[in-house]
């Protein structure tokens, strides 16, 4: 049995006809939360929606060679104390660069970040100055 509803209208008006050609409306009953989480959770369910969290890559920082540079002036017992004291090379390994430098005109020292490549560049370059000694020091990039 269905129950219309209809407006009160008073005796003697005319009654609104409903249109014949309009299709009754369905109300759908509300669903409780738990049935919502539950509809619509099945994987093959176009309605489903994936959120993937992506990892951030983090990317290795660019390394700076820190190279020195012959000189006719220079000592070499200072080239090595250089090495020793800035670049933490043994006695042996100081000797060796330092050697390296006076026969080819260049050494490496060391491979590091940018700042620390930069530092160690300003470092030996004041100790050099502050000894009156005309060493030089850079670095490019690997």
């Amino acid at each position: 049995m269905t129950i219309i509803a209809t407006p009160y209208v008073p005796a003697g008006a005319a009654r609104p006809q409903p249109a014949r050609d309009s299709a009754p409306r369905v109300i759908a009953p509300r669903m409780a939360d738990d049935d919502r989480k539950r509809k619509g959770n099945t994987p093959g369910d176009p309605s489903v929606a994936v959120i993937t969290k992506t990892k951030p890559q983090t990317k290795r920082p660019n390394m700076y060679r820190v190279l020195i540079l012959n000189d006719d002036y220079t000592p070499m017992e200072f080239v090595t104390h250089v090495l020793e004291r800035f670049f933490s090379k043994d006695h042996e390994a100081a000797t060796r660069i330092m050697l390296h430098v006076h026969h080819h005109g260049i050494g490496e020292c060391g491979i590091y970040t940018y700042e620390v490549a930069e530092t160690k560049v300003t470092q030996v370059m004041d100790f050099a100055r502050k000894h009156q000694h005309p060493l030089q020091c850079v670095m490019e990039k690997k």
